[in-house]
């Protein structure tokens, strides 16, 4: 089932604006003259065949991963070898990755303390109450004195979402949130990924999760060879796809 948009009386500002990003790695170039732009409570999935650029392109977004050509503005801020900058735009952003990145040593509460604590100097308590509530919004508020280790897959990457809903992120990227998951686990992921849609986050997805996509994406974007080959709505992009490299990427993962 489709999720509704959230009105806001901000919705549909720019929050992220890309021209000409281009991204080498040595001699080979993963993104070639990128440009998009993300409204606020946009929510986007990027889908595309393996090294296509995709988790490239959103680790571009918080400057995980520096580019040598265009421009990304966040939220009226550019990325650029500025930390200033890159401080003030990563204070905005938070980001979900494939492996959960847990301490292993510390408990799922302090894991999702340890942030706010010493990059946005919170007092301990204020740290701690607002740890709980986005443990508890994830469903999995009983585990929070548990280490990561006494957990499922699916329980840890709830964490790691929790972890990044803690430093009030007005944007969160997710790379591949469900691809080292179980796959009895990966529901539990996404559907705390809906909630999230619900709320009116704006959201930047890489994954192959069709369903997913067609439930929550207001736009689908396809891309390969470090391109972006297509962009639509769902309903567009899953039934009359424009690109023949788009329809035999579909084929294949859709099984249609």
């Amino acid at each position: 089932m489709a999720v509704p948009p959230v009105p806001s009386a901000e919705a549909g500002d720019t929050v992220i604006r890309i021209r000409g990003l281009s991204k080498w790695f040595g001699k080979f170039q993963a993104l070639r003259d990128i440009t998009l732009d993300v409204r606020r409570g946009e929510r986007i999935v990027i889908c595309g065949p393996s090294g296509s650029g995709k988790s490239t392109l959103i680790r571009c977004l918080n400057r995980l991963e520096a580019h040598q050509a265009g421009t990304v503005v966040v939220d009226g801020v550019e990325l650029n070898d500025s930390l200033k900058n890159i401080g003030a735009v990563r204070k905005d952003i938070g980001m979900v990755f494939q492996h959960f990145n847990l301490f292993p040593h510390l408990t799922v509460l302090e894991n999702c303390m340890l942030a706010p604590i010493w990059a946005r100097k919170c007092p301990r308590a204020e740290a701690e109450a607002t740890a709980r509530r986005f443990l508890e919004r994830v469903r999995i508020g009983d585990q929070a004195s548990k280490y990561p280790g006494q957990l499922s897959g699916g329980q840890q990457q709830r964490v790691a979402i929790a972890r990044a809903l803690c430093m009030a992120p007005n944007i969160m990227l997710f790379d591949e949130p469900t691809s080292a998951l179980d796959p009895e686990m990966v529901k539990e992921v996404l559907d705390t990924m809906v909630e999230l849609a619900k709320d009116g986050m704006t959201m930047l997805c890489v994954t192959h999760e069709m369903g997913f996509a067609r439930a929550v994406a207001d736009r689908v974007i396809f891309m390969d060879r470090g391109e972006i080959v297509e962009e639509a709505p769902p309903d567009e992009f899953f039934s009359r796809p424009k690109s023949e490299r788009t329809r035999r990427f579909l084929d294949q993962i859709l099984d249609r």
